[in-house]
């Protein structure tokens, strides 16, 4: 039985890329906020982070790779490891945030960390979106693509020297 080799799918826009990560790492996102706060009552806040940064970075990788990026594959350990560090970037970027409320505010209320974990995070975000659409999820494309698309107009030629007014014979080499 012979079967049809695999198309990957088309690789979307940048809004709807934006808008599909957005949807899938802002799902992974509120659920790990709260993860967290229920996590930090009973262990250090440093710690429930890191976890919940763990678990949330392979899930919403694997959401990037099948749904967000248009791959429709599961993501590779190299897609894994990078997508990994730029969430090392943001569990940096969130315990900064929240070690800066801590010694702003003596007891900050659960809706003031949410607020400032959420905010955090989304600037975060932002960033982590260019680095996954850029470089992690990024097509590969052969070097010579940009150069596909002129290189008919460079190979050119006109069958002869038009007359005043008359329309240009191009030919297209092979």
């Amino acid at each position: 039985m012979h079967t049809a080799p695999r198309q990957q799918p088309a690789e979307p826009g940048n809004v709807t890329a934006f808008a599909r990560f957005v949807l899938c790492g802002g799902a992974v996102g509120l659920a790990s906020s709260f993860a967290v706060t229920a996590l930090a009552s009973l262990i250090a806040w440093s710690v429930a982070n890191a976890l919940v940064a763990v678990v949330s970075t392979l899930l919403a990788t694997e959401l990037y790779a099948r749904f967000a990026f248009g791959g429709g594959t599961r993501a590779t350990r190299r897609q894994h490891a990078q997508s990994a560090g730029s969430a090392a970037a943001a569990y940096v970027a969130t315990c900064a945030a929240m070690f800066v409320l801590q010694h702003l505010v003596v007891a900050p209320g659960v809706v003031l960390v949410q607020i400032v974990y959420l905010s955090a995070s989304a600037l975060v975000g932002i960033a982590r979106f260019a680095v996954l659409r850029l470089v992690v999820f990024a097509r590969h494309r052969p070097q010579s693509a940009a150069t596909d698309r002129t290189a008919p107009l460079a190979h050119a030629s006109v069958a002869h020297d038009p007359a005043p007014g008359e329309p240009v014979a191009v030919h297209h080499a092979a």
